[in-house]
């Protein structure tokens, strides 16, 4: 049987494919302040302004190209079973080929009701538009999970993380809970390697593998050091 490699993917790997990361050092996301456009505060105050940022987002998507990153990770299904986590709204995971992909924040190309969040629908159009409806006659919104909401996915997350017999965190920051928690669920025997071009400065537990990279470096030193 395959041994179970469980990845945790943050901001930096898509990164790579040309997204800017969640959040600048100026606390602003491509010019907007996070509380203007990611908590549902800021759907009730301002729904179009709301719709205009996630729709650059969805362009921005569309346009990028899953990196070597990405690549790599749906290769390795081949000599393992590979389970994606991702703190990322964009399907360049899915793109590249991943089989198992769970999304703890949402995702960008598809649209939820603003009633009730079980209603999600794929996107048809490149734009969620004001009065775009869904069957139950409430806007639709971007179906991304923001500041102050639920994170449904997060206790399946962590049972796969217990699973794991290689457990990697690529290209996160460790900074946004409770996502963060997982590295903290792996069982004892789990090997865990970090992947960060910043690796070394983080404060985590001294039998976490370092690997001071970018992403697409990162993974492909990784490759070699699980499959020798």
């Amino acid at each position: 049987m395959s041994k179970r490699l469980v990845v945790f993917t943050g901001a930096g790997i898509s990164a790579e494919s040309g997204l800017k990361t969640f959040r600048g050092s100026d606390g602003l996301w491509e010019g907007y302040r996070i509380d203007e456009v990611a908590t549902p505060e800021a759907w009730k105050k301002d729904a179009p302004k709301v719709l205009e940022f996630y729709n650059l987002r969805r362009e921005q998507c569309i346009a990028a190209q899953p990196n070597a990153a990405h690549r790599a990770l749906s290769e390795m299904e081949s000599e393992f079973d590979v389970q994606v986590i991702t703190q990322n709204i964009d399907d360049l995971h899915e793109r590249a080929g991943s089989s198992h992909v769970l999304h703890l924040h949402g995702e960008i190309m598809k649209a939820q009701s603003s009633l009730n969040p079980r209603f999600v629908y794929g996107m048809n159009t490149d734009a969620i538009n004001m009065g775009d409806t869904c069957e139950l006659g409430s806007q639709l919104r971007p179906h991304v999970v923001w500041f102050g909401e639920a994170v449904p996915n997060l206790e399946i997350a962590a049972q796969m993380v217990r699973d794991a017999d290689i457990f990697v965190v690529i290209g996160t920051s460790l900074q946004v809970y409770p996502a963060a928690n997982l590295l903290y669920e792996v069982n004892a025997n789990c090997a865990v390697y970090l992947i960060d071009p910043n690796a070394a400065a983080f404060s985590v537990d001294g039998h976490i593998k370092r690997i001071p990279a970018a992403a697409t470096e990162g993974v492909s030193i990784l490759r070699k050091l699980i499959t020798e």
